[in-house]
Parts: structure tokens; sequence; C-alpha cells
């Protein structure tokens, strides 16, 4: 199954250049871009004007580390796009993940599928989608999102980010 089949309409870079403030996001808390704006459960909404932006931008995002690995980290991004019509999401992965693996995601223990990564930056590989309103729904109904990448075709990390306030962040997200 594909993720994109199960929660998202469509991959693409039109919204990661039309936003590309936030791609260069690192995948650890410490290096995260913008001011904390408010902070709901384990999400937090970062505020930022991104070079050449009309305005700022924010984004709902959660930093996690792998238990068994510190220096492996991932980022969750969730942001409206300035149009307000698209919801996208965008998870920035440590390098060195094998790109053809795509990256996995699990709510719960219910799995969605994967997903492939549209690019990598010097702090990490980003895979973006376009949410729609089933993904969205899913999420907020879930305690735990699972994104599982992949080191070699046999062996996946999973890192384990908590959905609480998410629904909440979601919803004050600008």
């Amino acid at each position: 199954m594909n993720w994109l089949n199960q929660g998202a309409k469509k991959w693409g870079l039109a919204g990661a250049l039309a936003l590309a403030g936030w791609s260069g996001l690192a995948a650890t808390p410490a290096q995260a871009q913008g001011a904390v704006r408010t902070v709901h459960g384990d999400w937090q909404i970062r505020c930022d004007t991104p070079p050449g932006a009309k305005g700022e931008q924010c984004a709902l995002i959660q930093s996690v580390t792998a238990d068994d690995r510190a220096n492996a980290g991932l980022t969750v991004i969730v942001l409206k796009t300035a149009d307000q019509k698209s919801k996208l999401m965008r998870v920035v992965a440590p390098l060195g993940v094998l790109l053809p693996s795509g990256l996995g995601l699990k709510l719960d223990q219910a799995d969605i599928g994967r997903a492939g990564f549209v690019r990598c930056l010097p702090n990490g590989c980003v895979a973006e989608v376009v949410m729609d309103d089933n993904l969205l729904q899913q999420l907020r109904g879930a305690k735990t999102a699972t994104f599982i990448i992949f080191e070699t075709p046999e062996e996946g990390i999973g890192f384990p980010v908590s959905l609480k306030g998410f629904a909440e962040g979601y919803d004050k997200l600008p």
C-alpha cells in the first residue's frame, strides 16, 4: 500500500519551493528555526519569515531522536500554504536513509504505507505530502505516529512521534 493512496493526494516540490524557508529545518529541536509561539502537548507552533516571503509563516513542529541512536533525529513539520488551500506534512529524516525505500508511516498500529523522499539537504532528507482530510482525521484520532526510515532494505528504524496536542495545535495554526 502506498501512503499516497491512503492519506494524501500528491507529492511534489511545488509546496516545498513555495515554503522553502521551512525546508531547511534541522532534524533536532535545538536547530529548529523560528520562534516558539505556542506549545500544544508535545507540539510547538513556530513562526518565521523566510527569505523573500511577504509575511510570516507558521508551522506545527515536533522533533524526536531514536531511543537507541542519539545522533539520529527526525522532525515533523505541518503547515498550511499561504493561500490556505493545502495542508502539508514535511518530514526531515537523517542523512544516510535508503531513498528508494521511502518513509514509512504507522498510526498507532495501523500501517498507512510509505511515501518517497523529494530531496536531500545538508541536514537531512525531506519527504513531503499534501494532506487530505482523511489523513488529517487519522492523525487527529491516533495517539502515536511512527515514522520509519530504512538504512538497508531489511533494517527499519521507527521514530515514535506523540500526537498529544496535535489536533489542538493544528486548529490554532494560522
